[in-house]
């Protein structure tokens, strides 16, 4: 296996899925710079790109030390309905800050638009097509590698985010914020997937709103729809970075723990390695993370498939993988953890005897 850092050479993101090389996305950064100060709750629009840009760099660079070589650009819900005349300085600040750090190791940077405000109340096509639109023409302008539709709730936004962004001849990946019940006109996860394949997506799978396991569930049908009509196209999983067997069809938003108090469903880095590790056994290459998901997670991924990948990412120069590290401890029952079979096997407790194992999803 080649020292830590991994290839430099740029190639295109289907240039590398073809050849069947994992491709590591970047953590969500609205979770995580919410909790550190820098962006309020609510539509999570990014402001901090220009306000903040030392801490979106900083995170940039901790998810590409950890093994990430997608960066997605920080323009979720930076939109003109959103954002009214702050969305163009926002979405071209971000791209600036990904192809920034991406140089530094060879990454790729992918421009991303997400669904819209106003889908569900007027369904209007011509003025959601025009959203995406002025975002793409910044992405463009900017060059990006390729674009990334995500989280949409209603595989019908989500095929005209790909009519659109086909529009300029750049690889095009969409995701789905849906769990195994399908979309919230309850269209199933294979049928979305078809429909986005038809559309034109290169790259098609689903982020955010579920955690690691019920994703893959997803996963698995939409890969069995796609199949079942003959269909092909590359796998791609941003699965939340907590534990939400309890969720309803709408996700994790419908739990009354969101978005403050989710703290103690966060997924261990041995959690993530085995839905890594699932996610490759069933056909996924393009593996990484949403909400919750912090570098350590993104590095975990990267550890459990550096057989596959030739290369540990340059975080692992300071951790001990499966404990490894721990075989130094003066404390001999905390040496004995030094191996992979005992983290892969516990159980970890939650400390909090009062609370119920799971959460009744609000309506």
């Amino acid at each position: 296996m080649a020292p830590a850092g991994g290839p430099r050479a740029k190639k295109g993101i289907l240039e590398r899925l073809d050849s069947g090389e994992v491709v590591v996305g970047d953590g969500s950064f609205l979770i995580t710079l919410e909790k550190r100060g820098f962006v309020k709750a609510g539509l999570w629009t990014p402001e901090a790109v220009m306000e903040h840009p030392s801490a979106v760099r900083q995170l940039h660079m901790e998810f590409l030390r950890a093994g990430a070589n997608v960066l997605q650009t920080f323009t979720f819900s930076a939109t003109e309905d959103n954002m009214e005349s702050k969305w163009e300085g926002v979405n071209a600040a971000a791209c600036d800050l990904a192809k920034e750090v991406a140089e530094e190791g060879g990454a790729l940077v992918a421009g991303s638009i997400c669904q819209t405000s106003m889908y569900k109340y007027h369904k209007d096509e011509a003025r959601i097509k025009n959203l995406f639109r002025l975002q793409l023409e910044v992405f463009i302008r900017k060059n990006v590698d390729f674009l990334i539709a995500e989280y949409f709730e209603f595989v019908e936004e989500a095929v005209w985010a790909v009519e659109v962004l086909k529009e300029v001849g750049k690889p095009v990946a969409v995701t789905m914020c849906i769990g195994p019940e399908g979309d919230m006109h309850d269209v199933t996860p294979g049928e979305c997937a078809v429909k986005l394949v038809k559309a034109g997506a290169d790259i098609v799978g689903v982020n955010c709103r579920f955690g690691p396991q019920t994703s893959l569930q997803t996963m698995k049908q939409m890969k069995e729809g796609l199949a079942a009509v003959g269909l092909d196209a590359h796998l791609m999983v941003q699965s939340l970075g907590f534990h939400t067997p309890d969720c309803g069809k709408g996700g994790f938003v419908d739990l009354p723990e969101y978005p403050f108090g989710l703290e103690p469903r966060v997924a261990t880095r041995w959690d993530i390695q085995k839905y890594a590790r699932e996610a490759y056994n069933l056909g996924v290459r393009y593996i990484g993370g949403c909400c919750g998901f912090e570098p350590y997670h993104i590095r975990a991924i990267a550890e459990e498939l550096a057989p596959e990948r030739g290369f540990l990412p340059p975080a692992s120069e300071k951790h001990g993988i499966w404990g490894s590290g721990l075989d130094m401890h003066t404390k001999p029952w905390i040496r004995a953890r030094a191996r992979r079979e005992y983290w892969e096997n516990l159980l970890p407790a939650s400390g909090r005897p009062f609370c119920p194992a799971l959460s009744k999803p609000d309506a």
